[in-house]
Formats: structure tokens, sequence, C-alpha cells
């Protein structure tokens, strides 16, 4: 009996090791990113902003302004792209400006700016972009100091696509574009920085990158 006993054990638990393996390359394959398959993520820093306050700077409101055309469409790589998504950092007592970036362009698309999750949630807008997303075409707009977080988030090296870990200070002229295979994993050769020369004083490609 107890050598039956010990049998019966490890044919359970080798179908228990067969089981847990075969539910790890479902997750791998399948890592609840349903929700970005095929999908573009765009992701910008808010406009410029003044010394103090919650708002945009005169600079900034022009940039927002800017955007109305430059996303409507947003012609990258051959292709012509139009946010069905407009996501905001939630506001804050020390800024309302992500969501003021992206108000011009919501109300010439006729969408909502959604605002589900403060600065230092980027990981949690990730997950819920996995579970539930339907946009193919999403724009985010976040605050410079998490964009390397967000970008971690989504499965991209921020160094490498920034040239840096971290969002510079000074810049407000960078465009993160993000691309997603069938499957929802980043396409990190398909994702890059832009920049996007809107406003007069702009930075320019460097020689290669034009």
């Amino acid at each position: 009996m107890a050598l039956k006993v010990r049998m019966l054990m490890r044919r359970l638990l080798a179908a228990t090791v067969i089981v847990v393996a075969v539910l790890t390359l479902i997750y791998a394959d399948h890592p609840a990113q349903s929700g970005l398959r095929n999908a573009t993520v765009l992701i910008i820093r808010h406009a410029e902003k003044p010394t103090e306050g919650t708002v945009l700077n005169a600079r900034g409101e022009q940039r927002a302004q800017a955007y109305v055309d430059y996303f409507n469409p947003l012609k990258l790589d051959g292709q012509t792209l139009t946010p069905e998504r407009l996501i905001a950092a939630g506001d804050s007592p020390v800024s309302s400006r992500s969501r003021l970036t992206l108000t011009p362009l919501a109300e010439r698309l006729g969408l909502s700016v959604e605002q589900p999750y403060i600065n230092g949630d980027a990981h949690e807008l990730v997950k819920l972009l996995r579970k539930s997303n339907q946009a193919p075409t999403i724009l985010i707009a976040w605050h410079h100091g998490h964009i390397n977080h967000l970008i971690q988030a989504f499965g991209g090296d921020s160094t490498a696509l920034m040239g840096q870990k971290k969002w510079p200070d000074e810049v407000y002229d960078w465009l993160i574009v993000l691309r997603f295979d069938e499957e929802g994993h980043l396409i990190k050769a398909r994702s890059r920085k832009v920049q996007e020369h809107l406003l007069p004083g702009d930075a320019e490609d460097p020689p290669g990158n034009r």
C-alpha cells in the first residue's frame, strides 16, 4: 500500500509539474496583453509649464493647440495614425498639465481625456490597458520624471529609446512610439523616439535620424 501511495504521489507531482509548465508557456505567450494586440502607444510629456502654478504656460498652450493637427492624423513610417483613446496622468494639487495638454485634441476628436491613475501608477495603467483596451492607437500624456517607468511597464528600455534612462528636464518635444505585435508583445525594433518639430525652437533630428 505504501508503495502504491508513493507511486501515486509521484504521478500527481509529475502531472502538477506538467500543468504548471503548460500554464507558464501560455502566460508567456499571452501575458494578459490582449488589449495591446497590434496596438500603437504614443507617449508625450505634458507641455511646457510656468515657474509656478498647475497649468501650462503660453508656449505649453501653443504646443497643446499644435497637437490638434499633429495627431489628427499623425503621419509616421508611411502610416496615418489617429488616437482613439487619450490618457493623462491624474490631476494633483501641483499639476493638471497632462490633462490640459490633451484637452484641445480631445475636443477636436470628440474624445474624453481619461485619468484612471496618478503619475506614479504607471504599472497599474499598463495593466489596465493590457486587460481591457480596444483602441488600436493610444496617446498618453505623462510627467517626464515617470515616463521611464511607463516605458518599462510596457516592456521597453528607456535608455535604448531615449538615449538616457530619464526624460531630460528641459525637453518637451519628444514623442515615444511603442509598437505591439499580434500577441501584445512590444516590438522593440519598431519602437522609437520621434522629434516633433512643432514649435520654433524645437530640436532638430540628428543627421542620421532625418
